[in-house]
């Protein structure tokens, strides 16, 4: 990888927020897996590291998460470490193909019915009917102030 290309992708990392953490367990499988399938759908990823806790230094973490994932390490700084991997979708493809025949049943679609906000508000007035207010505005000593009265608004001079 050139130095432009990492360039290129700390720019896009820095906006990020870390979404994995490192602490005093260190790197179990069960995050390897994580970020495997984090990095297959994101390609770049920053990983905190806890330093106070964490058992070795965060460049000691990134090796071994490089080496464990496939993956580049962009930068390792302070705590923080950016790492990338190219999304290959045939390697995708194999791995959810897997996943579906250890669970031991095809992946079903569920039927759903998106509704509109109006619908939705339309079937709630349905179901629960306001009652009609006892006056109607204005009715109330004879019409309100178009009737002529002193305390119109209208019209008239102060």
């Amino acid at each position: 990888m050139t130095s432009k290309e990492r360039a290129e992708l700390r720019a896009k990392a820095n906006p990020l927020e870390p979404i994995f953490q490192i602490g005093k367990e260190g790197i179990s499988e069960n995050l390897i897996a994580q970020l495997d399938d984090a990095l297959d759908a994101r390609e770049l990823l920053k990983v905190r590291i806890h330093l106070e806790t964490a058992p070795m230094k965060p460049r000691e973490f990134a090796a071994e998460l490089s080496e464990a994932l496939g993956a580049e390490i962009i930068q390792v700084i302070g705590g923080i470490i950016v790492i990338y991997r190219k999304a290959d979708k045939e390697k995708i493809a194999l791995k959810k193909q897997e996943r579906l025949k250890a669970a031991g049943t095809k992946q079903k679609k569920k039927a759903v019915k998106i509704k509109g906000l109006r619908q939705r508000q339309k079937e709630y007035d349905r179901a629960r009917p306001k009652p009609k207010p006892k006056f109607t505005r204005g009715a109330k000593n004879g019409g309100g102030a178009r009737n002529g009265s002193k305390n119109s608004s209208r019209g008239g001079s102060r």
